[in-house]
């Protein structure tokens, strides 16, 4: 059809159905991720446990998803969220090389066996009023799903039409040998670098061959090159990232490397094998057939090679990026990659927001010791000023960049479930920084006061003028059991109140019930103390003013607890950095 018309015309073509293809593999991968929802954490939680089934799950899940780029850019992700290990997390990356042959399979079987538009057209007809009439739902995702089908299937056609008839002499003869091979291979990692999926690459080189356009060694060298291709996308998804990502994403670079390099040097062997199992097993021998029995049986052979030498690689890798560990104030679990998926985006959201309040209730305990004892003052740890201005600032990053998250998780569709769960996530953010600034304050103005009373011991506004006349020692004062026991009271309510503390609900209550007694009896006393003369008034407000404070950061990190405890349980994290054989144990 396309065999006379002019190159802009074939080029055209060729360009369009490239783009649909991608764009109907984006739609579909897209629809899945909305439609599993909750079954992606449960799938990740407990089919993960063994490289067994790792493996399994990489290869199902990348048949699902038709793009081993978006499932290993994916799994990175979950590294990131805690919903996955190091060593589970990089037999789903074996997997997912494995499970990418599937497009390859679907695309021979389908879209050069049947009349595609026969079922494409109704699927995206079909799928598009799904999607319209269910936006954010169940349906609308499964529409999504749909209508990438069959766009997808659509673009196979246009590129199997543009092909068709042209012959080899329609591309540059890449020659024989060791460096027509080389030159294959690199062509094939270009194509996957500048379309960012390795499933279009194949596509476009099974069209190539199935329009004897390629010869099938050329195209087997170029599938090989594809497969490298792969790597780039997961080495920018963990710029950036995790130690954790960064090593998986390393090994997801030496798998294809290393595979590659073997398929190259047993080309000719391989070739052989195909052609005879296709004639024997599958009674063809057609180029397309044979080029996807390639694609599977080089995978396969790369997950043989690794099985061996998965547990040096693990330990090669896990030795390595130790000096990136993530920093207190960079989210730990946040990640653009998991962004995608709205139900694991929550799962992040949630770890991240139960760090942030781990770390404001820290600085909320340390500005708490700074208080007076029943007895003394002891001296301020040395530069306690500074340390309490870094954690406010940490709290602080960590507020703007899980704000700046969900702005982003927001921008995609949501199922209703996750989306119920981001208001009191935003809440309990809000509570806890609102804590961290009130307790940064309090040490702020306790270290003022213990400063004071260390350059003038015998003159302490917040003694009180009585004692000082008398000669009482000064870091005994009476007024200091009355503010050490509401201190102590609130250090048990912080620390009941910690989400990353498995504490009991009943315990915080308790906790919270217990500082409000002291709290409102220590008031009393202070006031009454005022009252009759025995400490200054403005020792008293002073001291009322802190305790208040400290009042208001005991409610917010017991509000920001209730909020979270509102949401449903999340998946337990699984930041193991077992070697995959301690996974099967």
């Amino acid at each position: 059809m396309f065999a006379s018309t002019s190159p802009w015309v074939l080029a055209s073509t060729l360009t369009g159905g490239i783009g649909l293809f991608l764009l109907g593999v984006s739609l579909l991968t897209d629809g899945l991720k909305l439609a599993a929802g909750r079954a992606l954490e449960r799938i990740l939680a407990a089919w993960t446990r063994t490289p067994l089934h790792g493996l399994a799950t990489g290869v199902l899940l990348t048949a699902l998803l038709q793009s081993s780029t978006a499932m290993t850019v994916a799994a990175i992700g979950f590294v990131n969220a805690g919903l996955l290990g190091f060593g589970p997390a990089l037999w789903v990356v074996f997997g997912s090389n494995l499970g990418s042959s599937f497009t390859g399979w679907l695309v021979a079987w389908l879209g050069f066996g049947l009349k595609i538009d026969a079922f494409a057209l109704p699927f995206i007809g079909l799928g598009m009023a799904l999607r319209l009439t269910g936006a954010g739902s169940l349906r609308g995702a499964i529409g999504t799903t749909m209508t990438g089908f069959g766009a997808m299937f659509l673009g196979i056609d246009l590129l199997k039409e543009g092909f068709a008839g042209l012959g080899p002499e329609a591309l540059p003869v890449l020659g024989g040998g060791l460096a027509g091979t080389a030159a294959a291979v690199g062509l094939g990692l270009a194509l996957t670098i500048l379309l960012q999926a390795s499933s279009a690459t194949l596509t476009l080189v099974l069209a190539a061959v199935g329009g004897g356009m390629m010869p099938l060694e050329t195209g087997a060298a170029v599938v090989i090159g594809a497969n490298v291709g792969t790597t780039l996308t997961g080495i920018l998804a963990a710029v950036g990232a995790t130690s954790n990502a960064k090593r998986l994403a390393g090994a997801h670079v030496l798998f294809n490397v290393v595979t590659a390099a073997v398929a190259v040097a047993l080309l000719h062997p391989l070739l052989g094998i195909v052609d005879v199992f296709a004639r024997w097993l599958l009674d063809t021998s057609d180029g397309i057939t044979e080029l996807v029995v390639f694609h599977t049986a080089f995978n396969a052979l790369g997950v043989l090679l690794m099985w061996p030498l998965s547990r040096p690689l693990s330990r090669f890798l896990l030795a390595r990026f130790r000096s990136a560990e993530d920093d207190a104030d960079q989210a730990r679990y946040l990640d653009r990659n998991v962004a995608a998926v709205p139900e694991l985006a929550v799962q992040a959201l949630r770890r991240e927001t139960a760090r942030l309040g781990h770390l404001a209730l820290g600085l909320a305990a340390d500005a708490v010791r700074l208080a007076p004892g029943s007895g003394a003052w002891s001296p301020a740890p040395p530069q306690s000023q500074l340390v309490l201005s870094r954690q406010l600032q940490t709290v602080e990053r960590l507020q703007r960049q899980i704000g700046n998250f969900v702005v982003t998780v927001n921008r995609k569709a949501m199922p209703a479930g996750a989306a119920a769960q981001l208001p009191p996530l935003l809440r309990a953010v809000v509570y806890y920084d609102t804590l961290a600034r009130a307790m940064h304050h309090v040490g702020m103005e306790v270290l003022h006061l213990s400063r004071e009373g260390a350059d003038a011991p015998r003159s302490l506004p917040w003694i009180g003028r009585g004692a000082a006349e008398s000669g009482q020692h000064p870091g005994r004062p009476a007024m200091f059991a009355e503010i050490a026991s509401v201190a102590a009271s609130a250090l048990a309510a912080f620390s009941s109140a910690d989400p990353e503390a498995e504490s009991v609900p009943t315990l915080m209550d308790e906790a919270r019930d217990r500082f409000e007694g002291d709290y409102q009896a220590s008031k009393a006393r202070l006031l009454q103390a005022g009252a009759s003369g025995e400490y200054e008034l403005e020792s008293v407000s002073n001291w009322l003013v802190l305790l208040s404070e400290l009042h208001r950061a005991v409610d917010q990190s017991c509000k920001a607890a209730e909020a979270l405890a509102q949401l449903p349980s999340v998946l337990p994290e699984r930041v193991g950095h077992q070697t995959p054989g301690a996974d099967s144990a």
